[in-house]
């Protein structure tokens, strides 16, 4: 284990940045749900269904945009300046278009909301404040093309900066918004709605100043500038992006149709549903963060064949991920009654919330390992085959086993959540045995 030790610190310091912007951007979104949860029981579930909807179409544009990382970490780590400002100029263009296409369509579907099984109010209620979260969309995706690229330069402290400061400025208007502060109208759930719009715009903007003035930055915005579309990197960012854009797309379609299953079985049901999944997507986004350094720093070791260090570096964020997602199961199942008080207070909801949250801590390891081992994969570009394995984990066991536990068992939400353990479980052992053969073929 000695031999790992400079891995651990070597990861860390990649990505631990990463780890507090990831973090604190979902702790952010549970502040959101703690506050509209004081608001109304129907509130907290409007913003559930909004939210099941919405991040689908967020998810496959943020994975699109991961696959700028390896590309950019291939060529800047080979000094290869005027490939990695292309790779910025070309991103930029293709995640535009790629978002504005996908807000059109995601506004549509609005439409269609009374359509989805979920009560009136709850479908009434949503709709304003989706709306209101499509419009961020735009500028939340060049804030992660921006960011995305920084990370193939090793930088992540500059998004992390970012991101905290927009936490506050969200937070800040949530309380402004929501209950109606300082002379304002209370706007309830779209407030919240409102908070993040702001903050999203905010976030793209800061980091156009750092491209501007920062001295990393500043010679491949510059060159970036002066370039036109290349039709071959962008069809390396597709043939990187759209595969793994697809995979999250594949996991998070599990959860956004266990948000609408929910819907069926009533408004406690989906509200606790949005406490439980709100609290596992905090260690997920935490663990998110090391995936994102472990593709760092494989794709730079990969693009000078250095596989040996590779491999432990690899191995080295699996070891942390383990531990940190064995603790937060035990977390999760000492304090399942505590944690949803958080939330509300509405007894109904936090109990069905605490025996979900035992469901969240029996799959907690094997979601930190998908996690980093798809990070590993991304790392030297092996997409395709996750994207598969992902369909399989996710659409063909997943949905079907939550829909016959909840449905045909008469479970309720519970069989729901032991669809996660069973999805999540299987795609984290495909994605080992995957990177095993990897590793296998590279010593050869």
């Amino acid at each position: 284990m000695k031999s790992y030790i400079p891995f651990y610190k070597r990861n860390l310091k990649v990505a631990i940045p990463v780890m507090l912007s990831q973090a604190g951007q979902v702790l952010v979104s549970q502040v959101d749900n703690m506050m509209v949860g004081k608001v109304g029981t129907i509130e907290l579930a409007a913003a559930a269904f909004a939210n099941s909807i919405f991040i689908l179409g967020m998810v496959f544009a943020m994975g699109f945009t991961f696959g700028l990382t390896p590309l950019v970490g291939h060529v800047w780590a080979q000094k290869n300046k005027k490939d990695t400002a292309a790779f910025l100029h070309n991103s930029l263009q293709l995640n535009i278009l790629l978002s504005v296409v996908l807000a059109v369509v995601m506004w549509v579907i609005s439409y269609f909301f009374d359509q989805m099984g979920q009560t009136a109010e709850v479908a009434a209620m949503s709709v304003s404040y989706y709306r209101i979260l499509v419009v961020s969309f735009i500028p939340f995706i060049v804030f992660f093309t921006f960011k995305q690229f920084a990370e193939g330069m090793a930088d992540t402290k500059h998004a992390m900066v970012i991101t905290l400061i927009s936490n506050v400025i969200n937070i800040f208007f949530n309380y402004l918004f929501i209950f109606g502060n300082w002379g304002l109208p209370a706007m309830g759930l779209d407030g919240a709605g409102y908070a993040t719009l702001i903050a999203r715009i905010f976030m793209p903007l800061m980091f156009l100043y750092y491209f501007m003035r920062k001295d990393q930055f500043k010679e491949y915005f510059n060159m970036a500038l002066r370039m036109r579309p290349q039709w071959e990197k962008i069809k390396e960012l597709i043939k990187i992006g759209w595969p793994i854009a697809t995979q999250i797309v594949l996991e998070v379609a599990a959860f956004a149709v266990s948000g609408v299953m929910m819907g069926w079985l009533g408004v406690i049901p989906l509200a606790a549903h949005q406490i439980a999944l709100g609290l596992a997507s905090v260690t997920f986004m935490v663990v998110t963060g090391i995936g994102s350094g472990t593709t760092i720093r494989v794709s730079h070791q990969f693009s000078t064949k250095d596989y040996a260090s590779m491999k432990k570096a690899s191995y080295a964020s699996i070891h942390m991920v383990v531990l940190i997602m064995g603790i937060m199961a035990i977390l999760f199942a000492v304090f399942r009654n505590q944690l949803p008080w958080l939330y509300t207070s509405d007894e109904a909801v936090i109990s069905l919330a605490a025996q979900l949250l035992i469901m969240a801590a029996i799959f907690q390891v094997f979601d930190g390992l998908q996690v980093v081992l798809l990070s590993v994969l991304r790392g030297v570009s092996d997409v395709k085959t996750a994207m598969v394995y992902a369909l399989i984990a996710y659409i063909f066991v997943n949905i079907p086993i939550s829909y016959v536990l909840a449905f045909t068992f008469e479970m309720g939400a519970i069989g729901i959540w032991i669809g996660f353990v069973f999805g999540i479980g299987l795609a984290s052992v495909l994605f080992y045995f995957r990177i095993r053969k990897m590793f296998k073929r590279l010593e050869n």
